[in-house]
């Protein structure tokens, strides 16, 4: 276990491992995605009280719930590069918090094209809401602070510490409609909990969730790969993969 892990600090076996796995979470992650979200847009049942406009939940669950996972890897990586000051688990920060704060901004949009039909409004200050437009904003500090150092090593401390005073806001976010009285309705899909909706709703969004799972990973791992030829670009191992065939 230990040995795997120090593998996976390195840039060179990462980079390689990822070319690995990144056709099938890409192919695999298509798959169910594209499955989850033509069942339950063409083929799921209305429901009785929203009619068709809560099949924006296709989109909208699994976006907030990818974009809380997101921050939540990010603070897992953020505590690696304090304490065993791996380069790969700071390149890996940098490298998906744009992909989080997209995630986070579709989030809050198609909850908002959700919540006009729903409760009669685009926007309102509900803790779950708020909470999620903090998360947004984590993600914009996370980005704007990793540009405005140059130094890796100042930036990677800099940034980590962030993330980790920032991730106190993913509690806040997953307990705000019970800690407060808000218009957001409760989850409407728990993994730990039996799914409240008939399987012809439920399974069609976890394949989405599932699926987007997936195309983060292939997403995290492109991304994190140009991010090391970058940083490595002067280093005799990515110099031989950039060559020309037949020069010496």
């Amino acid at each position: 276990m230990w040995q795997f892990f120090h593998k996976l600090g390195s840039p060179r076996w990462f980079y390689g491992i990822a070319n690995r796995f990144m056709p099938w979470f890409l192919v695999i992650g298509l798959a169910l995605t594209l499955t989850g979200i033509v069942w339950g847009l063409a083929f799921a049942p209305k429901d009785y009280l929203q009619g068709n406009s809560y099949r924006i939940i296709f989109i909208h669950v699994p976006t907030a719930f990818l974009a809380q996972s997101v921050y939540v890897m990010m603070a897992v990586a953020a505590v690696v590069t304090l304490v065993w000051r791996m380069k790969l688990a700071d390149v890996f920060v940098k490298s998906v918090a744009p992909v989080g704060a997209v995630l986070t901004f579709l989030a809050l949009f198609t909850g908002a094209v959700w919540g006009k039909p729903t409760w009669g409004t685009w926007w309102i200050w509900d803790a779950r809401l708020t909470s999620m437009l903090i998360l947004l904003f984590l993600y914009f500090g996370v980005i704007a602070l990793a540009a405005a150092i140059s130094d890796e090593k100042s930036s990677a401390r800099a940034v980590a510490v962030l993330v980790l005073v920032g991730v106190v806001n993913i509690p806040i976010i997953q307990y705000s409609v019970e800690w407060w009285n808000t218009l957001h309705q409760p989850s409407t899909f728990k993994l730990t909990e039996k799914p409240t909706m008939p399987v012809e709703m439920w399974l069609p969004l976890l394949l989405v969730v599932l699926g987007l799972y997936l195309l983060f990973g292939w997403l995290a791992c492109y991304r994190v790969q140009t991010e090391i030829l970058w940083r490595e670009r002067r280093t005799q191992w990515v110099k031989s993969l950039i060559q020309p065939r037949g020069v010496a």
